[in-house]
């Protein structure tokens, strides 16, 4: 019988995804590090495996036609554990895998972790692998943790626009996808929100919406790393940090796209239909 696989189950992503094609009818194997954390669903079984490990990961894809690959947490390894997981899918002969990107994936991109996707996806390609890839732009649903305790933006993200989009469009898209892979074989789709926002739009928008006062201080550079500092994460990780700021401050996410109405037929949810929980 033929069904899908569907990873991250746990996550705030894939769980999504995995809900919309519970509801769908669609049989599913929920696979996670943790299948007793997976929440039931109708017509899906859950199957603990780790992206690191191979043999336990080319299990729970035996038999699977279509594969949602939502990224792995981020970790130094990250991209290790990409490459084991995909060449598993290879292994368990995986007829489509829908791959949970980063738009602007490149090797030159000034975002570190969006040159992680990219290598990921060059992996995919030479792997054989039918596949289509989501390009997610920043999650709207996490801008409002940008924020610090003050209802302070702090970063280096100068005026620079970020097309952030709604994981629920996501999950839909994807849904989309999913359930009819081969008219989206070899396609790449950027998904953003409808709209471009500065930083400064986003903390007014903030403020609009909850009554409480929110502002955007563009940091310099040095200023940017002294204030993260303090939490002592590796430098990988201080790094990804820092350059999701300096991406919006090059113009390297304020691209938007028409894929998710594309794709749902719909449009896609605002930053204030986000926050006001309307969509």
């Amino acid at each position: 019988m033929a069904f899908i696989v569907t990873t991250g189950a746990t996550g705030r992503l894939g769980g999504r995804i995995a809900a919309r094609l519970a509801a769908a009818g669609v049989e599913q194997r929920l696979v996670s590090r943790s299948a007793g954390r997976v929440p039931p669903l109708d017509r899906a079984s859950a199957v603990s495996a780790d992206y690191g490990d191979p043999e336990a990961m080319r299990r729970a894809l035996d038999g699977a036609t279509t594969v949602l690959f939502v990224s792995a947490s981020e970790s130094a390894d990250r991209l290790d554990r990409h490459r084991a997981f995909v060449d598993a899918a290879r292994d368990a002969a995986v007829t489509h895998l829908v791959y949970i990107s980063f738009y602007g994936a490149s090797p030159s991109a000034t975002f570190t972790l969006a040159r992680d996707h990219w290598a990921t996806e060059q992996h995919i390609r030479d792997s054989g692998l039918p596949f289509t890839f989501l390009r997610d732009n920043l999650y709207a649903d996490f801008l409002p943790m940008m924020a610090g305790d003050d209802g302070v933006i702090r970063g280096p993200a100068g005026q620079g626009r970020v097309a952030a989009v709604a994981q629920d469009d996501i999950a839909d898209a994807a849904t989309a996808v999913l359930l009819d892979p081969g008219a989206h074989e070899g396609a790449t789709y950027d998904l953003t929100g409808p709209r471009a926002l500065t930083l400064d739009e986003v903390a007014a928008t903030l403020s609009m919406a909850t009554g409480r006062t929110y502002a955007y201080h563009p940091e310099t550079l040095e200023e940017a790393y002294a204030s993260r500092q303090v939490y002592g994460a590796p430098e990988w990780q201080l790094e990804a940090w820092v350059s999701t700021y300096l991406a919006i401050a090059a113009g390297e996410l304020e691209g938007v796209s028409d894929a998710v109405p594309a794709l749902t037929g719909r449009p896609a949810t605002t930053f204030e239909e986000l926050l006001a929980g309307t969509r």
